[in-house]
């Protein structure tokens, strides 16, 4: 039976905490209207998974310090500020159920908002002079567009290898999950092979919570993510790149087609997963992501670390792989 994750922040509680306070304290402004946005953005946080890599990361190597609180912080203030962007960009109105910025405050705001987080998170970093943490996630989100830009550019032309894909998810998802447990080692730590490390143990945990997330979309979940809903948008997921690339050249034209068309929905998805379990897209997406998982856990088992605080990153690694939310 897997964890759950208030099991797994267990050991690290009383730091989550001292975070959480730290985070709000790092987000107060004089200006009233941008005061209320950020209360907003701090009731409705999630489940703290990138924290919580940032708190472990850095206790399997020392003591949870000053600086770790900081480059959790950072994080999430350039994590935030991309999500409040994303929705613009995406038109989303809605995110984990909740309103987005955009929905409540219009575009205007929002991208403000995104702007105002993001030099806080800078800020933050120079004040105190983390130039290293700050170069981290610089390079994670300096990524996270080119991964964005990818996808779209791929999307429209409808023909994304198994390579660009994995080249977009690495960019775009795992090379966030890759900064939270680089910079916490790097807030207990200064071997730049053990960096090296974490940050590729990180990597390899975003690209298999990528795959996970295209698996949703062709079954039951609880993640408030509709199925379907990569297909009604065009992304080409691993499942359906892999089929594509199993299946004869005709039904591989024919269910691009069908992607590209404008059949109803529920009949389109339809078509598309029966293509997908035809050749055998889903197994091997989950065998993939599985690898990944395999190839994390023998660079933390290769580590010289607490053995405790090991132990709770490998729960959450499960976690965060195995979920259904």
């Amino acid at each position: 039976m897997s964890s759950s994750i208030e099991q797994i922040k267990k050991p690290i509680e009383k730091e989550l905490e001292l975070f959480e306070q730290q985070f709000r304290q790092s987000m107060k402004t004089k200006v009233p209207l941008l005061d209320t946005i950020m209360t907003y953005i701090v009731k409705r946080k999630g489940k703290q998974i990138r924290p919580i890599f940032v708190l472990y990361s850095a206790s399997l190597f020392g003591d949870i310090n000053a600086r770790t609180f900081r480059g959790a912080s950072l994080v999430e203030l350039l994590h935030t500020a991309t999500l409040v962007h994303d929705d613009v960009v995406d038109e989303s109105y809605k995110r984990r159920g909740f309103f987005s910025i955009n929905a409540l405050w219009k575009n205007k705001i929002a991208v403000l908002v995104g702007d105002f987080l993001l030099s806080k998170g800078l800020l933050l970093s120079i004040r105190n002079k983390d130039y290293d943490m700050l170069e981290i996630v610089s390079t994670a989100v300096e990524e996270m567009s080119e991964g964005e830009l990818l996808q779209l550019e791929r999307a429209k032309f409808m023909n994304a290898t198994e390579e660009v894909y994995f080249e977009i998810i690495r960019k775009k998802t795992a090379s966030l999950i890759a900064s939270c447990c680089q910079i916490g080692a790097a807030s207990t730590q200064s071997d730049p092979i053990i960096l090296e490390k974490m940050r590729h143990f990180g990597e390899l945990i975003g690209l298999a919570f990528q795959i996970r997330d295209d698996l949703f979309d062709f079954g039951e979940n609880k993640s408030g993510k509709p199925a379907g809903l990569d297909i009604k948008e065009k992304k080409l997921t691993l499942p359906i790149i892999y089929a594509m690339s199993q299946a004869p050249n005709q039904e591989t034209k024919d269910i691009r087609k069908v992607i590209k068309g404008n059949l109803p929905d529920a009949k389109k998805m339809n078509l598309v997963v029966d293509f997908i379990k035809k050749h055998n897209g889903i197994q091997y997406a989950t065998q993939k992501m599985n690898e990944f998982r395999s190839q994390a856990f023998d660079i933390l088992d290769s580590l010289n670390a607490n053995p405790i605080h090991k132990k709770q990153l490998n729960l959450l690694v499960n976690f965060v792989i195995d979920r259904n939310v």
